[in-house]
This record gives structure tokens, C-alpha cells and sequence, in this order.
């Protein structure tokens, strides 16, 4: 009788420490399945980062008399990761485009000039019919402004500071405008002047660069502008940013119809800011169709 009771507890006791096996079990599978997902995210989004996307965009722009290209890039931040060979590799790759304009919507330098004049120089190398044109983003504020705006004008990069070039062929063109950035009301300086960036561009087809979306809300008009090329969003960059920033800034990527007369691009970002990751929003450069 006594055997009898004892195997009935050491039954009783294996059943036991059976099922707190078992629940042991399943916790270490979950910690280790949820510790594979963030690995595999991680290792996913390290190489979004490094993989650049190449966006093709096709533009209907009003009384353009015959097509153009452009590629855009955008808020590369030169600087850590972004070196020499990364802008070198970028350029290889721009210039099978074969575009007939580039233009760089801001955000190039993120480290001070000296420590990136070795990258920004492989820009002198970039290829297109009608040259390469640069407006500064709220970074270059913070590493001497008018510093960078010199450097990459002596690389033959023209910086629209609040200005307009015509680009094409006469009467088949059209005006190419930039501004400063709305960081400029902060700072003090270098400020955005969109009566200025636009003088003289009546009757024309006419795409202005501004770095940040949220500068088409400054325009009290953009009757006389076809198209806004911006970048700044990085297109959030890693989920769930996209929806902070989207509270920041009216449009977060891609090609939207502002208003009747008016659209607006924005590039997601040709490097990327702060950890080397990105997940839901891919580095890209465009190709913007213009016809």
C-alpha cells in the first residue's frame, strides 16, 4: 500500500515537473524566436541602408515643349559611413543615367568641411547635359554654411542660393530655382526668398528645389511652379518615424498632386542619418521624367 502511494506521488511529481518543463520550453523558444526576428530585422534593415534604389518617375509638366531628365539626390550626409567610397560608387552610378540635369536637394555634409572635402570632391565627377545644381538642408546650418556653399561651388557644382538658371534649349526649356532652407527663419540667415528664386520665370516651365516639403505651405502662391523637388523626410527611414514625421511634414515621399497647378516629389534619401538602418523606406536616387 505504502509502494503503491509513493509511486502515485512520484507520478504526481514527474507530471509536474513535466509541465514546467514544457513551459520552460515554450518561453525559451519565444526569447529565442523573438530574439532571431530583431536579429533578422536588424541585419535587414543595415542592408536597406546600403542598398541604394534607383526610383523611376515619370512627370507630366504643363507646356514643356520637349522631355528632360533629372536625377535628384538627396540628404546624403557625407560624414562617418557616408565616405569617399560610398560618394565615389554614387557618382559610377548617377553617370550611367546619362540625365540632362542632377540636382541635390540638401543635406550633403554632416560633419565638418575638412572631414568631408575628400568624398565632395568625387562630385566634380558626376556627368549630365547641363550641368550639376545644389540647395544647402538644415545640416549644413550646423557645419558652417557658407563654408560648404563654397567648397562645392569651386567643385563646379552651381548652389541656387534664392536664384534660377535656365536649363535646355531657348524657348524649350525651363527655369531650374532654388531656395534656402526653412532653417534659415532659425538661424538668422541664408533665408528662403521664393520671390527671388522665381524672378523672371514667368511663361516658363518652372521646378524648384526646396529641401524641406513643408516649404510648398510658405508659397502664397505656386501658380508659376510645376514642380517641387524635396527631400529632408528620409521617408522615415525606420517604421514607425514615417507616422512622426508625416506629423512634421505634409508629404513624407514620393510624387504628389498639391494643387491644381502644382507637384511635389520627395526623395527618401540617397545616404542615410544617424544608425546606418532603414527599414520600410529604401535609400533611392530618382530619375525624374520631365514631359
Amino acid at each position: 500500500m505504502i509502494t503503491i502511494f509513493h509511486e502515485i506521488i512520484s507520478f504526481g511529481l514527474k507530471k509536474t515537473n513535466f509541465k514546467a518543463n514544457r513551459r520552460d520550453f515554450f518561453k525559451k523558444s519565444l526569447d529565442l524566436g523573438a530574439v532571431s526576428v530583431v536579429v533578422a530585422t536588424n541585419a535587414k534593415a543595415m542592408d536597406n541602408a546600403k542598398s541604394i534604389e534607383l526610383e523611376t518617375v515619370d512627370v507630366k509638366i504643363n507646356n514643356l515643349k520637349i522631355p528632360y531628365t533629372i536625377v535628384q539626390l538627396s540628404d546624403v550626409h557625407i560624414g562617418g559611413l557616408i565616405d569617399q567610397k560610398f560618394i565615389s560608387d554614387l557618382v559610377t552610378r548617377v553617370n550611367t543615367l546619362n540625365a540632362d540635369v542632377v540636382v541635390i536637394t540638401g543635406d550633403l555634409v554632416d560633419t565638418k568641411l575638412e572631414y568631408a572635402q575628400d568624398a565632395l570632391d568625387e562630385l566634380a565627377k558626376l556627368q549630365s547635359t547641363y550641368g550639376t545644381y545644389f540647395i544647402v538642408g538644415n545640416h549644413e546650418y550646423f557645419h558652417g554654411v557658407q563654408s560648404i556653399i563654397d567648397y562645392v561651388s569651386f567643385l563646379g557644382i552651381k548652389v541656387l542660393e534664392n536664384e534660377n538658371v535656365y536649363i535646355g534649349k531657348p524657348d524649350e526649356g525651363f527655369f531650374l530655382c532654388g531656395v534656402y532652407d526653412r532653417f534659415g527663419y532659425r538661424y538668422g540667415d541664408y533665408i528662403p526668398d521664393i520671390k527671388s528664386a522665381t524672378k523672371n520665370t514667368n511663361n516658363y516651365p518652372t521646378v524648384l528645389l526646396a529641401h524641406q516639403p513643408k516649404y510648398i505651405e510658405d508659397i502664397e502662391t505656386t501658380k508659376g511652379i510645376d514642380l517641387v523637388l524635396s527631400g529632408h523626410t528620409h521617408g522615415g527611414q525606420i517604421i514607425p518615424f514615417n507616422f512622426l514625421v508625416k506629423l512634421q511634414q505634409p508629404y513624407v515621399k514620393g510624387l504628389h498632386q498639391h494643387n491644381d497647378t502644382t507637384q511635389i516629389y520627395v526623395n527618401k534619401g540617397t545616404g542615410f542619418w544617424g544608425p546606418p538602418m532603414r527599414l520600410g523606406a529604401s535609400s533611392e536616387i530618382t530619375l525624374l521624367k520631365l514631359s
